[in-house]
């Protein structure tokens, strides 16, 4: 009579094992439908001298920061793992508080690392270029979840190719009492460390008259000295 019951029970179990699988295949599908159909967000700008590695001109009332994204938490508003091809992103803020705009036409960023290895932003065809022929192995350099077919330079997807263009800081001035915000990306490809030491620096930056303001200089260690902010 037990050993009835007991192939009984497992006639009852069969059937629910394809029927379980199917379920998790599916939610599994529905994850990955969701993550592919993530879209950038570019991140809220607060005023540039309420972040931690920030530099402030009082008295012409410009004050620029920067805030690294080299983290995996933060780096994962991206659908693109920019690490895996060698690229930081670094949010990068800067807040007008006069009452005439600045222009930005001339502007050049940097990052000097500690070996004095000076790194400029990536342009769009840098990305587009390290994306579509990456120098890394093929399985260290794909994206994280599937993305369109649709190609439109060099195996780049469209929605690679626009979330690329949403991301890059591109502001060409800051009018009075405002912030302008994006993303410079630096190759740290060869760099292990590239933000201990380092110093980021912004020059060409000039006022209503055209006169260029007095470079800007942020040295990363306020970034990384900083207190973790919890969410």
């Amino acid at each position: 009579m037990h050993n009835a019951d007991l192939q009984e029970s497992s006639r009852a179990l069969k059937p629910r094992i394809p029927r379980l699988r199917a379920i998790c295949a599916f939610v599994m599908l529905i994850c990955l439908g969701a993550m592919a159909s993530k879209e950038f967000v570019m991140p809220t700008a607060q005023p540039a001298r309420t972040y931690p590695a920030h530099d402030d001109h009082p008295t012409e009332k410009i004050a620029v920061a920067v805030d690294p994204y080299d983290l995996e938490d933060k780096a994962s508003i991206f659908n693109v793992n920019w690490r895996n091809y060698g690229y930081m992103p670094v949010f990068f803020v800067i807040t007008n508080d006069s009452d005439q705009p600045v222009s930005l036409v001339g502007m050049t960023a940097q990052l000097n690392t500690k070996d004095r290895s000076k790194l400029l932003p990536a342009t769009m065809d840098d990305l587009l270029r390290r994306i579509s022929h990456p120098t890394r192995n093929d399985h260290q350099n794909t994206l994280p979840i599937p993305l369109p077919k649709k190609e439109v330079k060099g195996g780049v997807s469209r929605k690679v190719w626009d979330e690329i263009e949403q991301a890059r800081f591109a502001a060409e001035a800051v009018e009075p009492h405002s912030t302008a915000r994006g993303f410079l990306f630096f190759d740290v490809l060869d760099i292990s460390n590239p933000l201990a030491g380092a110093n980021f620096y912004l020059m060409g930056v000039h006022d209503a008259k055209g006169t260029e303001l007095m470079y800007f200089e942020i040295p990363m260690e306020k970034y990384l000295s900083a207190p973790e902010v919890k969410p």
